[in-house]
C-alpha cells in the first residue's frame, strides 16, 4: 500500500497534469468569435460587458410564476444574475426575446429555471392507454384535424395532442408553450451556469428549452445543463450563426415520454428558411448523457465542430447526424459503453473524423471532403475527456461572471 504522502503527491501530480491539458473555462472561442466562414478570432463575445457602464440586477425566487419578472429584468438590464438560494424560478410559458443586444445571463447558488407544466406519471399512463407508441410518425396521406381546428401531419402527434387537449381541457394547447427561452434576432449574448428543466419530451411540436432563431448571432452558451426539453433541449435555426456551446450537459429523466431529440440545427432543407452559409456552431467539451436518443446534434447547412464531447447516452438511436449541405468535424470525442449508434448521415457536404474514441465496435466511415475552421482552439487528449468533461460540464462554475477577453 502506498504511503499517504506518496498518494497525496500522486494525486497532486494527476491534478496538475489534467489542469495543464484543460482549456480555459472562462473564455469564449470557436464560431462565436468569427465574422465569416474564413475570418476567425476577430470578434469578442462580451455580453453585457460591451456596455460602458453596464446595469446589473440580481433576482431570487419570490414564489409563483416568475416569467414576467424575468422578462422585465432581461429586457432592462445588461447583466442579469439569477440567484438560486431561495429556490427554483418557475415560469408558465416560454420567454420570448427579440432584438436584444449585449446581455449576460448567469446563475449562482444552483439557479434553476423550470417549466410550470410537466408530464406527470398520470399523463404517461394515459398515453400508454391510448397506445401512442404504436402510432406512425411518418406524414399521413392527408392532414388530420384536431378538435380545435388545427391540422396535423403525423398520426402520433395528432393522437398525443388531441389526448392532451381532452385531458387538460385546453383547446388552445397552452401546454405546447412549455419552453424557457426563445431568442430571436439577438446579438452578443452570454448564457452561463444555469440549469434549465423542462416538462419532459413528448411529440407535440412544442417549444424547446432554448431556441436561437431569426439571425441571432455571436451567442456563447456555457456551463448550462439542459434537462427534459419538450421538443428539443436546444435548437438553432433560421439564419442564426456564429454560435459556441461549451461545457454543457444534455439529458432526460423519467419525465420524458418520447421524442428525446436533443439538438437540432437547421429546421429544414430549404435554404430560404435557414440560410445557405449560416448555422455555424461549435459544440465543445459537452456531454450528451442519460436519456438522449437522437440529434446530438442533427444539422443542416452550417459547419458543425464537435470537439472533445462526451457521449454517455447508452441505447441511443443516433448521435452525430449531418444532414443536407452540412459539414461536420468530429474531433477528439469519447463515445462510452453502450453508445453504438454513433453516426448517421444524409446528403451532407462534408464530414471528417479526427482522433475519436469508440468503446463499442464502430466502423468509422471514410471522410467525405474536408472541413476547414477559421479559429484557434485547444483540444483535450481524448482519453481524458470522461474525467474532465464528466466533472466540469453543466452548471459547475463558482464565479460565472469571471470571463476573460483574451
Amino acid at each position: 500500500m502506498k504511503h499517504p504522502m506518496t498518494l497525496t503527491l500522486s494525486l497532486l501530480l494527476l491534478a496538475t497534469t489534467l489542469l495543464a491539458q484543460h482549456p480555459d473555462l472562462n473564455r469564449p472561442f470557436g464560431w462565436a468569435n468569427c465574422t465569416s466562414l474564413t475570418s476567425g478570432d476577430n470578434y469578442c463575445v462580451t455580453g453585457g460587458m460591451a456596455v460602458a457602464s453596464p446595469s446589473t440586477i440580481t433576482l431570487t425566487n419570490t414564489g409563483g410564476d416568475m416569467r414576467n419578472t424575468l422578462i422585465k429584468a432581461i429586457q432592462e438590464n445588461d447583466i442579469i444574475i439569477l440567484d438560486g438560494s431561495k429556490g427554483d424560478f418557475t415560469i408558465s410559458s416560454t420567454m420570448r426575446f427579440k432584438d436584444l443586444q449585449n446581455k449576460t445571463i448567469v446563475g449562482i447558488n444552483n439557479a434553476r429555471i423550470c417549466t410550470q407544466f410537466f408530464l406527470s406519471p398520470e399523463i404517461h399512463q394515459l398515453m400508454n392507454d391510448k397506445k401512442v407508441l404504436e402510432q406512425n410518425t411518418s406524414k399521413a396521406d392527408k392532414l388530420l384535424t384536431l378538435s380545435n381546428g388545427k391540422p396535423v401531419g403525423e398520426p402520433r402527434e395528432y393522437l398525443v395532442r388531441q389526448t392532451l387537449i381532452d385531458q387538460m381541457k385546453d383547446p388552445e394547447e397552452r401546454f405546447r408553450n412549455a419552453g424557457l427561452f426563445n431568442i430571436s434576432n439577438c446579438q452578443n449574448i452570454i448564457i452561463r451556469n444555469l440549469t434549465l428543466q423542462g416538462p419532459g419530451a413528448i411529440d407535440v411540436g412544442g417549444d424547446d428549452l432554448l431556441t436561437l432563431s431569426r439571425c441571432s448571432q455571436h451567442i456563447w452558451v456555457d456551463h448550462v445543463e439542459f434537462i427534459d426539453g419538450m421538443d428539443g433541449n436546444f435548437d438553432i435555426n433560421s439564419f442564426s450563426d456564429f454560435i459556441t456551446v461549451t461545457w454543457c450537459r444534455f439529458r432526460y429523466t423519467k419525465r420524458t415520454y418520447i421524442h428525446a431529440n436533443t439538438n437540432l440545427v437547421g429546421s429544414s432543407d430549404r435554404a430560404e428558411h435557414n440560410g445557405e452559409d449560416n448555422l455555424n456552431v461549435t459544440f465543445a467539451y459537452c456531454e450528451w448523457g442519460e436519456g438522449c436518443d437522437q440529434r446530438m446534434p442533427m444539422a443542416r447547412f452550417g459547419t458543425i465542430h464537435l470537439l472533445n464531447d462526451l457521449y454517455t447516452c447508452a441505447g441511443n438511436s443516433a448521435a452525430a447526424n449531418p444532414r443536407f449541405n452540412s459539414e461536420f468535424r468530429i474531433e477528439g470525442c469519447y463515445f462510452a459503453k453502450g453508445v453504438k449508434r454513433i453516426f448517421s448521415q444524409k446528403d451532407p457536404k462534408a464530414f471528417v473524423f479526427v482522433g475519436n474514441h469508440y468503446t463499442e465496435s464502430f466502423e468509422q466511415p471514410t471522410d467525405l471532403g474536408s472541413v476547414i475552421l477559421p479559429y484557434r482552439y485547444e483540444a483535450i487528449t481524448v482519453e481524458d475527456v470522461p474525467a474532465i468533461v464528466g466533472k466540469q460540464a453543466g452548471a459547475t462554475l463558482s464565479d460565472p461572471l469571471n470571463i476573460s477577453k483574451e
